[in-house]
């Protein structure tokens, strides 16, 4: 169900949103609506996060499931890639 929302944007803000979703085939609605949505989303992973993993440094927290790997993803080799790029050895 769908209820109304009025928000008070400068009209610059929102003039660029409207041609941003236009250009993107999305209406002002949906984007605010999957902002909304990412943003309960977001924290609400974050305090999973925090509670499985509290004694880790905060900024390393946030990044904590954001980026996934393959399965065979093997640091050291990207490790040693890393180094012969930037050392040459």
């Amino acid at each position: 169900m769908n209820t109304k929302l009025t928000l008070s944007l400068e009209k610059e803000v929102i003039e660029n949103a409207k041609i941003y979703a236009k250009g993107t085939g999305r209406s002002l609605s949906e984007m605010v609506e999957n902002y909304f949505r990412n943003l309960v989303s977001g924290s609400q992973n974050d305090n999973k996060i925090e509670d499985k993993y509290g004694d880790i440094d905060p900024k390393v927290r946030k990044i904590i499931g954001r980026i996934t790997l393959p399965d065979d993803f093997d640091i050291e080799k990207v490790r040693e890639e890393h180094y012969k790029e930037k050392y040459g050895f």
